[in-house]
């Protein structure tokens, strides 16, 4: 049996992400075989893991959902004080989280996993990874304002400089905006900075993936091209895609 390390193995098995991982099994919340498990160990599919008094099964295939996160859902997993969260509108038999937020009045695609290790590396901003957005101001768009916004905009609250981007006109009050960093709540800081206002906000497209014909709640599962596509942007080996089953024909 392949053995791998504790962390990455609660992490494929969608338990939580790898940080995470190291957390709980720092804390004395992970059993390996009824013993308290140690960080940098390494386990397999036979060993018996519990992680705080439940036992974690092995996923042997990565799942991933595209989800229209609707307007007014929460993307938080610990905010008790959230009206609807996205696990409350996705009811999916496995744990899945999700890669990257959309704050709760923006809506459009949201890419959820059971690989903690996708995730990251999905969400980690020096991998520049693409997302394109749809929005609507509450001023008409100018050639001056999709200058601004391609080039970079100072933002005084934040203290950095959005990176340069592709911008361009898509009706009266609407324009598309491809991003490759993740700064909270980023297009709208960046509209205000220019004297606009964001009425609406749809992301369209995460890296090779769109949002296509799903409509607000709906979500469906990725096929096995997608997904291993999704694995090798993130430079990862889309091995870690297949299941058992599929590799062993």
């Amino acid at each position: 049996m392949e053995q791998i390390r504790l962390n990455k193995y609660l992490a494929r098995s969608g338990v939580c992400s790898r940080r995470d991982a190291d957390r709980l099994i720092a804390g004395g919340a992970v059993l390996v075989n009824g013993q308290r498990a140690e960080c940098g160990m390494q386990v397999n599919a036979e060993d018996e893991i519990l992680v705080a008094g439940k036992p974690v099964r092995p996923v042997f295939r990565s799942v991933v959902l595209a989800f229209y996160k609707p307007p007014g859902v929460t993307c938080t997993e610990r905010d008790s004080h959230a009206q609807q969260t996205v696990s409350d509108v996705v009811n999916y038999s496995r744990r899945v989280t999700y890669a990257g937020r959309l704050d709760k009045d923006s809506e459009g695609l949201l890419l959820l996993a059971n690989d903690g290790d996708l995730i990251q590396a999905m969400m980690k901003g020096a991998n520049r990874h693409e997302k394109e957005y749809l929005v609507r101001t509450d001023r008409e768009i100018s050639d001056a304002f999709l200058g601004k916004m391609a080039a970079g905009i100072y933002l005084e609250d934040l203290g950095v400089v959005t990176r340069q981007c592709e911008v361009e006109k898509a009706g009266k009050f609407t324009f598309r905006i491809i991003l490759t960093q993740g700064l909270n709540r980023q297009i709208r800081r960046m509209c205000t900075a220019c004297g606009y206002r964001v009425k609406s906000l749809k992301r369209i497209r995460v890296m090779n993936i769109k949002l296509g014909n799903l409509k607000p709640g709906e979500y469906r599962e990725l096929d096995r091209a997608e997904v291993t596509e999704l694995y090798r942007a993130c430079g990862m080996d889309s091995f870690a895609a297949e299941s058992k089953e599929e590799r062993n024909g």
